[in-house]
C-alpha cells in the first residue's frame, strides 16, 4: 500500500472576494509540481460563490467535470441546451468531449452556494458531450456508502462518467468503522474528509484532509467523530 497525505491547509487558496476556493491540485494561480494530479483525478477544487456571482460562459473539452453542492445551489447553463439547478444532495456530471461552453452562478442572490468542482481524465477523447444529475437520499448513506458516480456500462445508482471511476460518499457517526472493497484492485483511492475526524489506515484525517492511496484491493477507516467523506476511486498513471 502506498499513501500521500494531503492536509488543507496546505492547499492552494484564492479569495477573489466572490469566490473563495481551495485548490487541492495545481489550478489557476496555484501551482505546486507535487501536487498536479492523482491518477485520473485532475482537480478537487473546494468552491465557496458569494450570492447572485458565478462563472461566465467558458470552454471545457475532453474532461469528465463533476459538481457536488454541500450548501445551497448552483445553476447550470450549457450550449447543449441544458438549463438546471443543482441544489444540496444533487451530483451533476458534464462529459466535456469534443467540446462544450457552460456557464455556472449562485443560484441565490443573497446566500453563498458552497461546491466542490472535480475534474477527471476520460478513459476515451474526443466523444459527444453529455449530461446528468441526480438526487441522492442522504439517509441511504449513513455509516454506509452511497455510490453517487459511476463507469458508463455499471449498474451501480451512480451518474455515469466516461472513466473506470467510482465516487462514493458516507455519514460515519462517531465509533463506528467502514470498509471499502475497491471495484478495480488496478485503482486508487482518493479519500476527502468533508466533516469531522476519521482514521483511515491509522492516520487521523479532519476536517477537508485527504489522503491518496494505491496498491490497496481494501482500506479501513474508523470515525473519532461524526463524518462526512466523499471517496474517489480513479485508475492510476504517472
Amino acid at each position: 500500500m502506498k499513501t500521500t497525505l494531503y492536509r488543507a491547509k496546505d492547499r492552494g487558496h484564492a479569495n477573489h472576494g466572490w469566490l473563495d476556493t481551495y485548490h487541492t491540485f495545481s489550478f489557476a494561480g496555484y501551482y505546486n509540481p507535487d501536487r498536479i494530479h492523482f491518477g485520473a483525478l485532475r482537480v478537487l477544487n473546494d468552491d465557496t460563490v458569494a450570492g447572485g456571482m458565478g462563472f461566465g460562459t467558458h470552454p471545457h473539452d475532453n474532461m469528465e467535470i463533476i459538481s457536488i453542492p454541500l450548501e445551497g445551489s448552483l445553476e447550470h447553463r450549457d450550449n447543449m441546451g441544458n438549463v438546471a439547478v443543482i441544489k444540496e444532495g444533487e451530483v451533476q456530471i458534464m462529459s466535456a468531449g469534443t467540446g462544450v461552453q457552460h456557464s455556472e452562478k449562485n443560484h441565490s442572490n443573497s446566500a453563498a452556494v458552497k461546491f466542490l468542482q472535480i475534474w477527471v481524465f476520460p478513459e476515451e477523447k474526443s466523444l459527444t458531450p453529455r449530461y446528468e444529475q441526480k438526487l441522492f437520499d442522504k439517509s441511504k448513506r449513513v455509516n454506509k456508502w452511497q455510490t453517487v458516480v459511476s463507469p458508463m456500462d455499471s449498474l451501480d445508482e451512480g451518474v455515469k462518467i466516461n472513466q473506470n471511476s467510482w465516487f462514493s460518499l458516507t455519514n460515519l457517526k462517531a465509533g463506528q468503522g467502514l470498509n471499502y472493497t475497491l471495484n478495480d484492485a488496478k485503482n486508487g483511492v482518493f479519500a476527502f474528509v468533508l466533516s469531522g475526524e476519521t482514521t483511515l489506515e491509522n492516520e487521523t484525517l479532519g476536517h477537508r484532509d485527504a489522503m491518496g492511496i494505491s496498491e490497496a484491493k481494501e482500506l479501513n477507516l474508523k470515525a473519532n467523530q461524526d463524518s462526512e467523506l466523499l471517496l474517489m476511486e480513479v485508475p492510476m498513471f504517472a
